[in-house]
């Protein structure tokens, strides 16, 4: 058996100072080992060395060239996810240009705006009109089907040439959080986000965008003709005296001004016919809130979004405007939520006043029926200011609840 010791005392090896002759004799015997020991790492180093110097420079230059393209690239902005791949094969953005099954198209004829529009088949009058009018300007045509009948539109020539996209039911603002965000339509100058229930019958898009550039308009509308539409706020009706107009005027303690400088007399818009620059859109889509479909109160905030790029902030008081040169026509019928007249007379009619007083001299009168008779509008209604109440408290929690940012418009609302 043998026993290894872990570890041999030096104090019992090397000999005591005062014992000279020892001591040199203790040198004298490790002198040879310790001139071998060198030998070896001489001769060991003259052959080694050149293979490994070259490894070590090879190392330091690789190692010196992967943290200065780390600092390089450290502030590249890299859409998340795509980390893993070089940056030339990474698109970032896309458009809703229809494309060849095979093949390549002749020619790039990609248009340079869209025209989206929530759509029912009651409305296709209407609707087929506009959807001319903007193919014929080159436009991307997109049509949100909130009755989820699309069948109904191949009759009309145009139906392969835009994109339908069908939800029952849905808003066309909860179509455009989801359909239209901003790097899906990054390729677009201007979207127009419009409501079915007009009429374009003196509005020619190609002279209203060359307004909208001259005046320098991010967010702007065409105005409604006063004496065939239905005028919701005085600040849209059409000024015949004017090409643009920014504000409104109207006497009284609430009213409307030189001096007002916030919603709804100046740097607003209705939100039935809007028209966004690229810019100014990629900042709504992310004020939109995904789960209040009816969007009421954006209106009044739009003024934050109407800017060149941010952080230039532009004034809302001359970026966001109505146009008066182009007008169009609202006729204001009822829509998404809208009821059938024969059916609303229908369920109307037991309950008239003529009839149940007339029914009271035969017989006793009826028991009212315990289910209250729904009418949608009246509900979309109460749901839209519903919303409305929302919103505006969201928007006080986050402005208060951000450090970082300052308000660049910290006026009361006026009213109307």
């Amino acid at each position: 058996m043998f026993l290894i010791t872990p570890f041999i005392s030096l104090s019992s090896q090397v000999p005591q100072l005062g014992d000279v002759k020892n001591r040199r004799s203790w040198l004298y015997s490790i002198f040879p080992a310790t001139c071998l020991l060198f030998l070896i790492f001489f001769i060991g180093n003259a052959i080694v060395s050149p293979e490994s110097q070259l490894k070590l420079s090879q190392f330091k230059v690789a190692d010196t060239f992967l943290n200065s393209k780390f600092k390089s690239c450290k502030n590249q902005c890299r859409p998340s996810g795509s980390e893993a791949l070089p940056e030339g094969i990474v698109i970032k953005e896309s458009n809703l240009q229809m494309r060849p099954l095979w093949g390549f198209p002749k020619s790039d004829n990609s248009s340079i705006n869209l025209f989206a529009m929530a759509v029912g088949i009651k409305q296709s009058d209407l609707v087929d009109k506009m959807v001319r009018k903007f193919l014929s300007s080159k436009f991307v045509v997109m049509l949100f089907h909130y009755d989820g009948n699309v069948d109904e539109w191949k009759c009309f020539e145009w139906s392969n040439h835009v994109i339908h996209v069908s939800a029952m039911n849905q808003t066309k603002w909860w179509f455009a959080k989801r359909f239209l965000h901003p790097d899906i339509v990054a390729e677009y100058s201007y979207i127009f986000l419009w409501d079915e229930d007009l009429g374009v019958e003196d509005f020619h898009p190609e002279k209203y965008l060359s307004i909208v550039k001259s005046e320098g308009l991010e967010i702007s509308q065409p105005a409604l003709d006063p004496t065939k539409s239905e005028v919701h706020h005085q600040i849209t009706a059409r000024g015949r005296r004017s090409v643009v107009h920014r504000r409104t005027f109207k006497p009284g303690a609430n009213g409307c001004d030189k001096k007002s400088m916030a919603p709804p007399c100046t740097g607003w818009i209705e939100m039935m016919a809007p028209v966004f620059s690229r810019d100014s859109w990629r900042c709504v889509w992310y004020m939109i809130q995904n789960d209040l479909i009816h969007a009421w109160g954006l209106d009044t905030q739009l003024g934050y979004c109407a800017q060149a790029s941010f952080p230039i902030i532009g004034d809302r008081t001359k970026t966001v405007g109505i146009v008066d040169a182009e007008y169009i026509i609202h006729h204001n019928r009822p829509t998404l939520g809208g009821v059938d007249e024969n059916k609303k007379n229908l369920s109307t009619s037991n309950h008239s006043p003529a009839t149940e007083a007339n029914a009271s001299k035969e017989t006793p009168a009826p028991k009212r029926n315990k289910y209250r008779v729904i009418d949608p509008r009246v509900e979309v209604r109460r749901q839209s200011y519903i919303e409305l109440d929302i919103f505006r408290k969201r928007w006080k929690k986050a402005a208060e609840e951000d450090q970082c940012w300052i308000d660049p418009y910290p006026y009361p609302y006026n009213t109307q």
